[in-house]
């Protein structure tokens, strides 16, 4: 029987996330607008007005953009002892962020903020959480890509039953 789990995780944001959107939102409206006005005084030269109101449009879409990309979920996958997490930003692109095996894990638990000096300067920290800090896992592993490898995500209960069903006899044994 296969094993299978999804997951669909909303990243919260920040003070600072909403204070960076804010700026951009401020700095990319302010400069779309002194470019719309400085090509509306190049009225002598229609290239020139017409190259400023082409660069204004840039600059609205480019502020857009920007604050679309702040909306970001995460997808945790279970399949059979292969935990895959994708990262999806705006609900339109979607991005592998990791695969891995479950029985690969060398360390698994809960997270807590003194977890953080356990990492050493050649560990790569993969964090695919709701940002809330509270009922975050971590798993420690080696990965091809990455070398030695942690990751931070918040799993349900149901993803939870189906990793630690998988997890190396050592790590199922102390949880």
């Amino acid at each position: 029987m296969d094993n299978f789990a999804e997951q669909l995780v909303s990243r919260k944001q920040t003070s600072a996330d909403r204070t960076k959107a804010i700026a951009t939102m401020v700095g990319g409206g302010l400069l779309t607008i002194v470019l719309v006005i400085a090509s509306l005084l190049m009225i002598g030269s229609p290239v020139a007005a017409f190259f400023g109101l082409i660069l204004a449009a840039a600059a609205g879409y480019g502020t857009y953009f920007l604050i679309q990309n702040t909306q970001v979920e995460y997808e945790y996958t279970f399949t059979n002892g292969t935990l895959d997490i994708d990262k999806i930003i705006a609900k339109k692109k979607r991005l592998e962020m990791l695969s891995v095996e479950i029985g690969k894990f060398t360390a698994f638990g809960k997270y807590d903020d003194s977890m953080a000096d356990n990492e050493t300067e050649d560990m790569t920290v993969v964090t695919a959480s709701d940002n809330i800090a509270s009922g975050e896992y971590y798993a420690d592993f080696p990965h091809d890509e990455y070398g030695s490898t942690r990751l931070i995500f918040s799993p349900d209960e149901r993803i939870l039953g189906c990793i630690r069903q998988s997890l190396p006899r050592q790590l199922r044994n102390s949880q």
